[in-house]
């Protein structure tokens, strides 16, 4: 998958005003950081093995964690891990990227202890630049395993339904170069 520019203004914005991203993670997550806290980019670069043994790169978005001040020093558990992706046309293929990029980053951050595999997903979330009467406001994932069911949803935030007001009212600051789409 190509990257477009809006992807390319997603990870300048993420890199050189990181901070900007806690007002974003409460309004998707519905959770009450209050942007002290620190947040530590993670490798947005991963590869996935192919079926036939060839490898090919996926670049997520975002990938990051988010460590409270009052969790320091930093103890296992402590920290919440986030992927977004930025969706600038519905394509039909977002979840299954979605994925991919969350099974790779549970790997990586994998935890093996007498033979038990531990694998964490983060929370994740699609950033929808452009949205139709179609787009839901969540997606889900469900795996179904010898033992049993596992499931969780992907947030879609819906970046059009917001105006240039509410962003500035919520300090959804990130998504400001985005509100171009409402105008589309």
């Amino acid at each position: 998958m190509d990257n477009t520019p809006y992807d390319d203004v997603f990870r300048t914005l993420l890199t050189d005003c990181t901070e900007l991203m806690i007002p974003v993670v409460n309004e998707i997550f519905h959770t009450k950081y209050t942007g002290k806290e620190t947040i530590c980019l993670l490798q947005n670069e991963h590869f996935i093995r192919m079926p036939d043994g060839s490898e090919q790169e996926r670049i997520t978005d975002s990938s990051f964690e988010i460590i409270s001040e009052e969790t320091a020093p930093i103890a296992q558990g402590q920290k919440k891990r986030y992927h977004i992706e930025c969706q600038s046309t519905e394509d039909g293929t977002m979840i299954v990227r979605m994925f991919e990029y969350d099974t790779q980053l549970a790997l990586e951050n994998r935890e093996f202890t007498s033979n038990i595999l531990t694998v964490q997903f983060p929370d994740s979330a699609i950033v929808s630049l452009r949205h139709t009467k179609n787009t839901p406001e969540e997606m889900t994932v469900k795996v179904l395993t010898p033992g049993g069911r596992v499931s969780y949803t992907v947030p879609v935030l819906k970046v059009k339904r917001y105006t240039i007001h509410e962003l500035f009212e919520k300090k959804l600051f990130f998504l400001i170069p985005f509100h171009i789409f409402a105008y589309e």
